[in-house]
């Protein structure tokens, strides 16, 4: 039997001791590219340059941008496929995507995250709001979780803003979506403008009048707050956070039906009035007449007072005939019947907001 020279058995040894060394190699780098991390997703903090806050908003806590007065929203846009939202509270939120209707979801659990694309978007450009319907609601937000190098941008916005100030009517507080399913969003949103809501359910117009309110103050006085009257110690809000286009008023209900002497809700209004001109200087004012009537000669009054005095940006909306009473325009409830013709319908909403619109289209010159 032959034998092989020793130089070929060192030399096999060799090309196997390689090849132990290569195919160890080998299983190592896989070890390693199985355990490289995934990329991480992007966390955009509630300061980021790109979200616009609309209404009255605290941003003075780096951790958590905090909405007051119903109808506040947030507006961004964003690339990537997904988009998650940090919450602290137990509101409920509506979310518009790209521009679709607003979709009510539930309060966050526990993690405090919303995933707001179960099914991911098409790779893109996409937009968002986020926004809260009742009075005694906040939205509090913490920030967004988009995918791995997804970044923010500023979103596109109108130029024009009308601020709607009213009580429970203005707040939607019948209506199936609050805020956004009453006369004052439905008229913005058909405008194409931004649009606010300073609105309290059982305010008065009259400042210490116990209305219907948890505390006597009258939105004379709790329109200049950052909260409504809900939240105690409210600081004065900081009016050069935005200007309003227009604003349009519609209280008097709630002074009518607890009482308040005529000559005191009239001048009254009268100073409310002048005091908004002085906030806004620019802005077009609109006073309207309640739906069901209730203070309306002096409304009117009030208005001819201000433009006696010589501002002419004032002007009175007559909504005589807009809603029946006693018909489907209203929120009927047979257990509160003091309530009915009050708080307009879902329907009631759709028709104010019929009227209303061509009118601000038409003195804010919007096609």
């Amino acid at each position: 039997m032959s034998r092989l020279p020793s130089t070929w058995i060192v030399r096999g040894l060799l090309i196997g001791s390689l090849l132990l060394v290569l195919l160890a190699g080998a299983l190592v780098a896989g070890l390693l590219l199985t355990a490289r991390p995934q990329a991480a997703a992007r966390v955009i903090p509630p300061q980021d340059p790109h979200i616009t806050y609309i209404g009255r908003w605290d941003t003075s806590n780096r951790a958590v941008s905090i909405s007051y007065w119903p109808g506040a929203y947030l507006e961004t846009a964003f690339t990537g496929t997904t988009v998650k939202v940090k919450l602290a509270g137990s509101s409920a939120i509506y979310v518009s995507l790209d521009h679709h209707p607003d979709v009510r979801l539930a309060a966050p659990g526990s993690s405090g995250i919303v995933n707001l694309t179960p099914t991911p978007l098409a790779a893109g450009t996409h937009t968002l709001r986020l926004a809260v319907a009742d009075d005694t609601d906040t939205l509090q937000f913490k920030g967004l979780i988009l995918d791995p190098g997804a970044t923010t941008a500023a979103p596109a916005l109108p130029s024009k803003l009308i601020e709607f100030i009213g009580g429970s009517v203005t707040v939607g507080k019948t209506d199936t979506n609050g805020a956004l399913s009453d006369y004052a969003w439905l008229t913005a949103e058909r405008l194409g403008v931004e649009h606010t809501q300073i609105a309290q359910a059982n305010i008065c117009l009259v400042d210490q009048v116990q209305c219907g309110a948890p505390t006597p103050s009258g939105m004379s006085q709790q329109y200049f707050k950052l909260k409504p009257s809900y939240f105690p110690d409210s600081p004065d809000w900081d009016f050069a956070r935005y200007q309003a286009t227009a604003v349009v008023i519609n209280l008097g209900i709630n002074d009518a039906a607890y009482h308040v002497s005529d000559t005191r809700f009239e001048s009254t209004y009268v100073s409310f009035v002048q005091a908004i001109q002085r906030t806004y200087p620019h802005a077009l004012l609109f006073a309207m007449e309640p739906f069901n009537g209730a203070e309306a000669a002096l409304i009117q009054a009030a208005v001819q007072a201000v433009i006696a005095a010589g501002d002419h940006q004032v002007s009175y909306i007559d909504t005589t005939g807009w809603l029946q009473l006693g018909s489907a325009d209203y929120s009927m409830n047979p257990q509160r019947p003091s309530e009915d013709n009050i708080h307009p319908s879902d329907l009631g909403q759709v028709k104010i907001a019929n009227h209303l619109e061509p009118i601000l289209a038409s003195a804010l010159d919007i096609a």
